[in-house]
Parts: structure tokens; C-alpha cells; sequence
């Protein structure tokens, strides 16, 4: 599968996985939301922001992002935060 066929990602969130060296569905869920995020913010886009990290998780999850748990999305902020540009 494509990665502009899963859920919440689309072309421009694929060739930036592409350049990152996540070719495929089964490769971004394999390495995860966590890595996959920090990658592209370290390598393609400095300015990454936390929707694009929900979507990561929503696609690996295979769900719309708004159906992320409210914990889940509290690790995912504080990942954000930590990483955030200053």
C-alpha cells in the first residue's frame, strides 16, 4: 500500500516520508509515529507541526485522527513539545 492511501496522509506527506527513506504503509508502521515524526522534523521539514504527527498516528492506526485517544494525544504533545523549535 502507498503511503498517500492511508488514512490522514496524502501526496506531500509521502514524498516527505519517500525522502526519509519510509517507501511504503507497512515501512511507516514498522517504524512507527515516534521515529517516522522525528525523521522528517530532523531531515525535510524543521517546522514539522503536531497535525502532521496526529495524522502519522491516525494512518498507523488506521483511523481518522480526531478518533485518537486523549492519551495517546497527550504523548504526542509532549513529543511535540520537547522537540518544538524555540
Amino acid at each position: 500500500m502507498q503511503i498517500s492511501d492511508m488514512k490522514n496522509l496524502g501526496k506531500v506527506n509521502e514524498k516527505n516520508l519517500n525522502i526519509v527513506g519510509i517507501e511504503s504503509a507497512e515501512e511507516l508502521r514498522e517504524m512507527g509515529t515516534e521515529k517516522a515524526y522525528l525523521r522528517v522534523k530532523e531531515l525535510v521539514d524543521d517546522g514539522a507541526c503536531m497535525h502532521f504527527l496526529y495524522a502519522l498516528e491516525g494512518a498507523i492506526q488506521d483511523i481518522p485522527k480526531k478518533e485518537i485517544s486523549e492519551q495517546r494525544r497527550k504523548e504526542l504533545r509532549q513529543l511535540y513539545e520537547d522537540h518544538k523549535i524555540m
